[in-house]
């Protein structure tokens, strides 16, 4: 897959495009029927499928404390386009001046080379604040060349699948439902640290995620999934929760993959997939009663994870 920072960086003889454009920050069924859509159409009109998204979520530009939180790594995104059929990927730098852009503008500096069709979501807006509308879109096109096509959102029971949505579950613990909107477990990508080991003092060594690892956790509590690490899938139970010895962001993921503990991990970087919550935070009175409650975790996660690969 092309991956380009603007349809101008295409080569002079570049073949003609179908794009669909958006933000495109958690890849979930919404956004892969848009694609999947995308991708046929292509297929029947000998067109390249293209995706136009953006380097970073607009409000890392224009509204600095209100970013949500990631739902996938950059390279991860790429990695699933490109399963997905995406031949060329556009990730705009979300800048000042990308901000201030008109809808007009936005159209003619980004949708003007060799794009014959443009796929958007319901609703989609585009432009400075957003004032430009599907209809806008539409009427620009006779000028610059590209008809439009807009696709209905997915909707889940009431719900529309959405980003916010899926962040929502994730936050309340309700991965398994997140799980099922993003038609994949949620990740989390980092650097596996030292930590204090007292995972490995009772027993159950963790591979503990740095604070700059990229994913938005769930709420506090014990999850099963797997740990990737080398390439290899690893059954895991993951603790996400407050670490008292870390002051600046102490909420971490710990990740005990179960029945090894001879793994080095330390300073790899790791995933961690989200599958289901196995219980929500809880403090203990004592040692006994945290290592007890520990076994039960993990028993349950094996047994989550038996199921699915059964």
């Amino acid at each position: 897959m092309l991956e380009i920072s603007s349809l101008r960086d295409l080569p002079q003889d570049f073949v003609s495009l179908a794009v669909a454009i958006g933000k495109f920050d958690g890849i979930h069924v919404g956004h892969r029927q848009l694609i999947h859509e995308l991708v046929e159409f292509c297929q029947e009109a000998n067109l390249v499928p293209a995706v136009i998204s953006f380097d970073r979520h607009p409000n890392q530009t224009l509204k600095p404390a209100e970013v949500p939180g990631e739902l996938l790594t950059k390279e991860r995104k790429a990695q699933i386009l490109e399963a997905l059929g995406i031949e060329v990927l556009v990730s705009l730098p979300f800048d000042a001046d990308m901000a201030s852009r008109s809808a007009m503008e936005f159209a003619s500096a980004e949708l003007s080379r060799g794009v014959q069709m443009v796929f958007v979501g319901e609703g989609f807006r585009f432009g400075s604040r957003g004032a430009g509308s599907i209809e806008d879109l539409r009427s620009f096109g006779p000028q610059l060349g590209f008809r439009v096509r807009e696709v209905a959102p997915v909707q889940i029971g009431d719900r529309v699948v959405s980003s916010t949505l899926i962040r929502e579950l994730i936050q309340t613990g309700k991965v398994s439902a997140a799980s099922l909107l993003l038609g994949r477990d949620h990740e989390i990508v980092g650097t596996i640290e030292h930590g204090r080991k007292l995972g490995r003092t009772i027993g159950f060594p963790t591979a503990n995620f740095s604070r700059s690892s990229i994913g938005l956790l769930p709420q506090d509590g014990v999850y099963a999934g797997w740990l990737i690490a080398d390439g290899v899938r690893y059954p895991a139970a993951h603790s996400v929760g407050t670490n008292d010895s870390v002051g600046e962001v102490p909420r971490l993921i710990e990740s005990h993959v179960i029945g090894r503990d001879d793994l080095d991990l330390y300073d790899k970087e790791c995933t961690a997939l989200i599958h289901a919550q196995i219980r929500p935070w809880a403090k203990f009175d004592s040692l006994d009663a945290l290592i007890a409650q520990i076994n039960d975790d993990v028993l349950a996660a094996r047994e989550i994870l038996e199921s699915i690969d059964a």
